[in-house]
């Protein structure tokens, strides 16, 4: 289809006061990103982003610096009088700005995140096909009360004669069960004709952009309708509760596409899993497991339950076993995390390398087949390959003013209970004494004895029993 004639118009200056939030509505998350995110992300596969205008008024400096990044135009509405009013502010803006009009408008609701692509595209490729001055995406759910109705000129019939708002139903309407999405096509120069035209004389006093498909068809101008295929993907969100419906389908739409693509997920119900997040095939999610942001997982990896993985990036054949915490890491191909490991950012944990029962890892590089299976805390650390890390030592990197790097060669082998006391350079091979606590760079294969030297009493315990009997 080509849409270069096409324009996005984006409705997301609302208040949502239903929701009972201090934050925009269009700023609440599904999925783990913001309504708003999904929408542009949709308007995107039909037109580019300096094509796209967004209309924000309600907390409008939080929703630009949240979209900025995608590239799209932001268009004022200062006070909220309507949908109606939001297009007469956009009209305006091309006036002032002197850009292009585009030839059609897409409108589209900022709350409606499920919208899918496809869907778009059909309904664009509908109105060009039919030379409609507007068309309007519906759809039948099981209750359409609260809805506006879409009034066909006779059953069957893409014609429209118009929408009328639930409020400004009259009773022998009630019963009319196509809603109206919120989501249109417009020939542009028609639409911007008939703006002035709306009136604010109606029962919310606000200027209703669905009165123009009535201004348009009493004109003899084509007004048509369409409808999506699923009820979830044209519904808003006014309560949490109703946007919780909308997460649960987003989440869902993804395992059954992770799966699809060959992942096994058992329980998908209690996973969740962002919608961005990748993984490859041959890969099995057991139940409770939490994949979140940009994560990306390769093939034949095992992620096991209650682990939460949050903008990381997991080789192939990696094992996460039971309860691991992953936040901005790296793993390579076939390591082994956990149980219960904490990989904090810039953690990057090398091929073949083992990171076991409450090791905590931050800003380090733990090098291929290197192991620290037991209690440790390793920060600001650059551990090379082929390491043993012994049960519970740590790098001391914080000095309390500034944090400090510590160095461990190819080989080494770090005694456990060590603490080493950064900056300090461990050398290749070189072996560090159980209990130690290194001060000094340790050269390539020597051995470091940080400790105090052992004293024993023989009969010491007898002879204390003695005196205080």
């Amino acid at each position: 289809m080509d849409t270069t004639s096409f324009g996005i118009a984006i409705m997301a200056a609302g208040k949502g006061t239903r929701l009972k939030s201090k934050r925009a509505k269009v700023l609440h998350e599904i999925g783990g990103r913001p309504l708003l995110m999904h929408v542009i992300a949709a308007a995107e596969t039909v037109a580019p982003p300096d094509r796209i205008y967004c209309i924000i008024g309600h907390h409008a400096d939080n929703v630009r610096t949240v979209a900025v990044s995608t590239g799209v135009h932001f268009v004022m509405q200062a006070e909220q009088k309507g949908t109606g009013h939001a297009l007469q502010v956009l009209k305006k803006h091309f006036s002032f700005t002197g850009q292009k009009v585009p030839q059609h408008l897409l409108v589209l609701s900022g709350d409606v995140p499920l919208i899918r692509p496809e869907t778009l595209q059909q309904m664009c490729s509908f109105h060009l096909e039919q030379h409609a001055a507007m068309t309007i995406l519906t759809a039948v759910p099981p209750n359409p009360t609260g809805y506006g109705r879409v009034l066909r000129k006779s059953p069957g019939d893409p014609e429209v004669l118009a929408i009328v708002e639930q409020k400004d139903l009259a009773p022998d309407q009630l019963a009319t069960p196509e809603i109206n999405s919120g989501i249109y096509c417009f020939e542009t120069e028609s639409l911007f004709a008939n703006l002035s035209r709306l009136s604010d004389q109606n029962a919310s006093g606000e200027f209703y952009l669905t009165d123009i498909a009535g201004l348009l068809a009493a004109e003899g101008k084509r007004v048509i309708a369409i409808k999506a295929d699923h009820i979830d993907e044209v519904l808003g969100a006014n309560t949490i509760a109703e946007m919780m419906h909308l997460d649960a389908a987003m989440r869902l739409a993804t395992a059954r596409k992770l799966m699809a693509a060959g992942v096994t997920i058992f329980r998908p119900e209690t996973t969740v899993i962002d919608s961005m997040v990748e993984v490859g095939a041959d890969t099995t999610i057991e139940p409770y497991v939490q994949l979140l942001g940009n994560t990306r997982i390769g093939q034949d990896c095992r992620i096991r339950s209650y682990s939460v993985i949050q903008n990381s990036t997991i080789g192939d054949g990696v094992l996460v076993r039971n309860g691991c915490i992953l936040d901005s890491a790296t793993v390579g191909r076939c390591a082994v995390l956990g149980p219960y490991s904490h990989l904090r950012p810039r953690s990057d944990i090398g091929e073949d390398a083992h990171v076991g029962n409450f090791v905590e890892t931050k800003n380090i590089r733990l090098g291929r087949g290197s192991k620290a299976n037991h209690l440790n805390y390793l920060g600001d650390a650059d551990i090379g390959a082929g390491v043993n890390v012994g049960a519970g030592a740590i790098t001391c990197n914080y000095d309390g003013v500034h944090k400090h790097k510590t160095t461990i060669g190819d080989g080494a082998f770090i005694g456990s209970d060590s603490t080493l006391i950064a900056p300090v350079t461990v050398g290749d091979g070189a072996y560090i004494a159980a209990g130690s606590s290194i001060t000094e760079d340790v050269p390539a294969g020597a051995l470091a004895l940080g400790r105090s030297r052992q004293t024993t009493k023989p009969g010491w315990v007898a002879s204390r029993k003695k005196k205080t009997s």
